[in-house]
């Protein structure tokens, strides 16, 4: 009977889901002393969209490389101009480090996030795999006698030529540092010394549009590994979550939403095999969830913090389901970007917030403008499994009547 009541809460909650007007929103931000935060509009929810896996920077020395970054270039820009976000949020693979020989991979990563900054929206991002992956040598660049040609692209910078090359990467403290000292509009942190070299872990406030101090959701922000170092979320990043949550949210009052890159062992357990089936919402299932390499206390603590309403994640390109998990959504975001594998259509997911009561909402925009896999989570739908069984055997004991 649970079973069945929670597919019809399913049910339920993609009906409701389904049937809304999107706006076209803009935002007021500002710094509260201590904790950044970013106000909600008056009358108005709060969107989110997620851009995941943009991969600008790969195969520089190629002609289709730089094509790809121009297409994905076009795909944020349909989707900020269709959907119109209060906030972005660059989730990963912002670059593909890994192809790109110039000292500074800030300049690739200043290409990315420009589609944003012209509109004025503000946004946070978080790190990828991909962000400060070692250089790895093409292999068209070497020739018979076996010295590789250095083929090193200006990207609109003073570089050029051989002055342009190093192979040393750029490291995810001096790509985090650049976009925050170069952008006004980033929302993004280094996050505590204590952490590093993992380093996007911090928290943003969303707040009432009546009262800058008056939270309405908590956006926590984790650094998932990959490229420079294993691809796990620590145990000491698992503490210092616990810790901020309790010094920010300490009575869990508050709705949480966690953004991170790499998918956890627990989206493992959760995936759709074949197909996507209710419960779980989606339009792509085309390969294995590529977890983390170890489960070090985060998903604990997630799961059992009744705060907590849903984790995104990237790094899958062919995957773009949510499914649910104990009392919380389990997402993948949308692949973005032209790089990286896969040839699937482009898009992003979108969350939008509202504020009184508490819900968000999350669907994919496509390249095309279509918009699909919506789903709803709120406290205005959130009834509990007994009364959706209760509701079930009263249905039951209706239609058996009308039968006998």
């Amino acid at each position: 009977m649970t079973i069945l009541s929670f597919t019809f809460f399913s049910l339920f909650i993609l009906t409701v889901g389904s049937d809304y007007q999107v706006l076209g929103l803009t935002t007021t931000t500002t710094k509260a002393s201590g904790e950044r935060y970013v106000q909600m509009r008056a009358g108005a929810p709060f969107k989110i969209a997620l851009f995941a896996d943009l991969h600008y920077g790969e195969a520089t020395s190629t002609d289709w490389g730089p094509l790809q970054d121009v297409n994905s270039t076009r795909v944020m820009n349909t989707i900020l101009d269709d959907e119109t976000p209060d906030f972005v949020i660059y989730l990963g693979d912002v670059i593909t480090a890994n192809n790109i020989p110039i000292a500074n991979a800030s300049l690739y990563w200043d290409q990315a996030i420009s589609p944003t900054k012209s509109r004025g929206i503000p946004f946070a991002s978080v790190f990828g795999n991909h962000d400060d992956a070692p250089f790895e040598w093409p292999k068209e660049w070497f020739p018979a006698p076996g010295i590789p040609k250095l083929i090193c692209p200006a990207v609109n910078s003073t570089y050029s030529g051989e002055e342009a090359c190093s192979f040393r990467g750029t490291q995810r403290i001096e790509l985090m540092k650049h976009e925050i000292e170069h952008n006004v509009l980033s929302y993004s942190s280094n996050g505590p010394k204590a952490l590093w070299p993992s380093i996007s872990n911090y928290a943003i406030q969303v707040s009432s549009s009546d009262d800058p101090k008056s939270p309405v959701v908590y956006l926590y922000f984790l650094d998932s590994g990959g490229g420079s170092y294993p691809q796990v979320i620590s145990n000491a990043q698992a503490e210092w979550f616990q810790n901020k949550s309790e010094e920010i949210n300490p009575n869990s009052s508050v709705p949480e939403l966690i953004f991170w890159h790499i998918p956890s062992q627990a989206y493992n357990k959760v995936a759709p095999q074949l197909g996507i089936h209710k419960p779980c919402v989606g339009s792509i299932n085309k390969e294995n969830v590529s977890s983390q390499a170890a489960e070090l206390g985060i998903m604990d603590l997630l799961v059992k913090r009744p705060s907590v309403k849903a984790i995104f994640v990237g790094h899958n390109h062919g995957l773009d389901w949510c499914c649910p998990n104990e009392k919380l959504w389990l997402c993948f975001a949308r692949h973005t970007g032209y790089g990286g594998y896969g040839d699937w259509p482009r898009g992003a997911r979108i969350i939008e917030i509202t504020q009184q009561p508490f819900s968000f909402r999350t669907w994919i925009r496509m390249e095309d403008s279509i918009v699909h896999s919506k789903v709803v989570h709120g406290s205005a739908n959130q009834l509990s499994y007994k009364a959706f069984d209760q509701m079930i055997v009263i249905l039951l004991c209706y239609f058996m009547c009308l039968i006998f």
